[in-house]
């Protein structure tokens, strides 16, 4: 095997790992069921940061950490994604722990076609035809959802829509995706740390009453950073349009999940919504590979 197989092999296997990993999420949260979102969310982030700083430590990178967070142009778009991103996990986790897994696979399905919409919208750039087909399918998916489902739709939008302002803004800011990722948990942790004082001073604070409890918020910052070295890892590997593909792993799981796990039924409304969202994504996904085919023809 040649060194550009074996790097795609195992940018392979890293992809597999994330997206896995993010797809069985749900089974790890409902653990947590009994514990606030907000603390969930809040160990997660001071217990990933613990694990970021001492990889970027291993990396001799905590000097590129310090120069970003004294960049305003860096700090400020940061301080955004990261708000993102804390409404994307706190979203999540509500949603699971309240029975809707479903609708939170549904934002996943949903968002790179969020991500198609603002790259149009703010990077102005073009559409190719399959790809206008696609998003205009979904768009009817989503309507119908928004009919049969209403009180759940806030949760699949809420996180498609955050979950791709995030990658737009950390695709803007000039940092390196791990550099990036600290600063971000980084700006979190005062947040995080505020919110588990308050949840201790009013004895709701799990954390310390249970040993099996705080074992998984301990381990739910490796669940959150291993992922995203995994992702960081595959996408300097593999094609995006491979990587695009793959990622598609990560909410059927949920689905399943949802759906084979814990009961979660699914309304006519949704079958039908769910149906136009799988066409437009399959609409998508042919459209990618074949525009990939073509440009690696071109360029041969």
């Amino acid at each position: 095997m040649n060194p550009h197989d074996q790097q795609v092999r195992a940018g392979l296997f890293a992809a597999l790992g994330a997206y896995g990993v993010w797809g069985l999420l749900p089974i790890f949260f409902k653990l947590l069921h009994s514990v606030n979102a907000v603390e969930v969310v809040s160990q997660r982030v001071l217990w990933s940061l613990a694990l970021i700083l001492g990889v970027l430590a291993a990396r001799r990178s905590l000097g590129q950490l310090a120069a970003a967070l004294r960049e305003r142009r860096i700090v400020l778009p940061l301080m955004a994604s990261a708000a993102f991103i804390a409404v994307n996990w706190l979203v999540y986790v509500w949603a699971v722990n309240d029975g809707h897994v479903i609708a939170a696979s549904l934002g996943y399905f949903l968002n790179p076609l969020v991500n198609v919409a603002l790259g149009v919208l703010v990077l102005k750039e073009r559409l190719r035809r399959g790809q206008a087909i696609a998003i205009a399918i979904a768009a009817v998916g989503v309507a119908i959802m928004a009919a049969a489902a209403f009180t759940t739709l806030w949760i699949s939008v809420g996180l498609a829509v955050s979950f791709a302002l995030y990658g737009l803004i950390r695709k803007l800011t000039p940092v390196a995706p791990m550099v990036g990722l600290g600063a971000e948990t980084l700006l979190l942790a005062p947040l995080a740390l505020v919110s588990l004082l308050w949840l201790w001073g009013h004895g709701a604070l799990s954390f310390g009453q249970d040993g099996y409890i705080s074992s998984l918020l301990i381990l739910s910052g490796g669940l959150t950073t291993i992922p995203l070295i995994l992702f960081a890892m595959a996408a300097q590997r593999l094609p995006l349009t491979v990587l695009g593909l793959i990622q598609y792993i990560a909410p059927t799981l949920q689905f399943l999940c949802g759906v084979l796990l814990y009961g979660e039924k699914l309304a006519q409304g949704q079958m039908i919504s769910f149906a136009f969202i799988w066409l437009g994504l399959l609409l998508f996904a042919t459209d990618s590979l074949a525009a990939a085919r073509k440009n690696r023809l071109a360029t041969a």
